[in-house]
């Protein structure tokens, strides 16, 4: 596969050409609803066998061959030229793909009310194919440790067609949100406890899931062992009933980071305990703070960095936003949500207000800016597959585990292109 960013005067024919492919091929990957009026600044996804690469000033074969993982020697022999040569600037050169690697993919789903939409299930057999896990968000623990379920649906069958494991995701959330008070109680109380590890083991063995994944968030920072002696006595548990462990942690990047949020997940413990974490490595830019990127790969860098000095690089699934968010301006604290979009969504915002899509470096994310019909300023953040790229990017150059997609449901064709192209999911027997 290949990154194209659109630039003034490029048409998907002339995109094509370069490529030596056609525009129905780049239209039917990126699912292009309006292919004759692309983006400037749009991020498209090249539906080739390897790349090409187009020779910058100060470049040489040696360099370039470096770059890509060959000999200079290999390099010329592929595209046919000396390697002796000269190469002039904007020169194609073809670069044959990489070898895949394998990786756990992990992707969270939230059905809302009493039943699992058509847009989930067709989502869920969509991507499925791409993932090693679909984790059923959320049941809900009950005070007196009893859990209440999400609905279900056809997500069972759609993931064993595509021998995808089911993970049970098991949550500290009352109401709205998360409560510190019920995480307390479950951490705290031994016979909320056993019923709890009870009834999570019958339901498991009931549904079929495989994996046990504890999202607690927002526990009392005292209760931080607490927690960790609840992971042992669940670990212990569910290991004889032939069940994994799992946990979300919070995007810390010390172990004395301060907050409810941080300070009950301990890292060292969890990557001792557990057989692999996700780190919640987004949110920075979120629906009720400043417009920024949702998963800006300084930071997402910062939070890895500091997990891999105490848990294992094969335990580490790497977190992603699915999603953008759209800010109207001013932002005032307190004030509106922004609103979440998919990132086929955002390109057409950006069309349909004809503005350009900028990209921060820094950031490794893409953004613009726009006025409504009322007047209103906005901004907008959102994933594209330069940004993904950078992720995947990291992923191999630590070799961690993989990556846990939070969440299923809005539309990003090329997260999954991409995904397919470079790696090789791990199904499990």
């Amino acid at each position: 596969m290949q990154i194209h960013v659109v630039t003034e005067g490029d048409t998907l024919a002339s995109i094509a050409n370069t490529y030596n492919t056609t525009a129905v091929a780049i239209t039917n990957a990126n699912e292009l609803d309006a292919p004759d009026e692309l983006v400037i600044g749009q991020a498209l996804v090249i539906p080739i066998i390897g790349q090409f690469y187009f020779v910058q000033s100060g470049d040489s074969l040696y360099s370039i061959a470096n770059r890509f993982g060959m000999s200079y020697q290999e390099l010329a022999a592929i595209n046919n030229i000396s390697p002796e040569m000269t190469l002039p600037v904007g020169l194609r050169l073809y670069i044959p793909p990489a070898a895949k690697r394998e990786i756990t993919s992990y992707a969270y789903i939230e059905p809302f009310g009493d039943t699992v939409s058509e847009t989930l299930e067709n989502a869920a057999a969509k991507n499925s194919p791409y993932l090693t896990y679909l984790a059923l968000f959320s049941y809900r623990v009950n005070r007196d440790g009893s859990l209440t379920a999400p609905p279900i649906g056809n997500l069972r069958e759609i993931a064993a067609n595509a021998d995808t494991a089911m993970a049970m995701v098991v949550t500290n959330l009352e109401g709205p949100g998360f409560s510190d008070e019920l995480g307390h109680i479950i951490l705290t109380v031994q016979a909320v406890q056993n019923t709890l590890l009870d009834t999570i083991v019958n339901t498991a063995q009931a549904e079929g899931f495989t994996d046990i994944h504890f999202d607690f968030e927002f526990l009392p920072s005292d209760d931080r062992e607490a927690y960790n002696a609840f992971l042992r006595k669940a670990k212990e548990r569910f290991s004889q009933e032939g069940l994994l462990l799992s946990t979300a942690l919070a995007p810390k990047t010390s172990d004395e980071q301060v907050g409810q949020w941080y300070e009950a997940h301990d890292y060292a413990a969890h990557g001792e305990i557990v057989d692999f974490v996700v780190l919640m490595t987004y949110e920075w830019g979120y629906s009720y703070g400043p417009p920024m990127a949702v998963s800006p790969i300084n930071q997402v860098r910062n939070v890895v960095d500091y997990a891999l000095t105490v848990i294992p690089a094969d335990k580490i699934l790497l977190g992603q936003n699915l999603y953008g968010y759209d800010w109207t301006l001013p932002f005032v604290e307190g004030g509106a949500a922004a609103r979440a979009v998919s990132p086929q969504q955002a390109i057409a915002i950006a069309r349909e207000h004809n503005v350009p899509i900028q990209f921060d470096p820094v950031a490794q994310a893409p953004f613009f800016t726009y006025t409504d019909a009322d007047g209103n300023e906005h901004e907008v953040w959102f994933e594209d597959a330069r940004s993904i790229q950078a992720k995947f990017d990291m992923i191999r150059e630590l070799d961690l585990l993989g990556i846990a997609y939070w969440k299923l449901g809005l539309a990003f064709p090329q997260n999954w292109l991409l995904l397919d192209d470079q790696f090789t999911i791990t199904k499990l027997e």
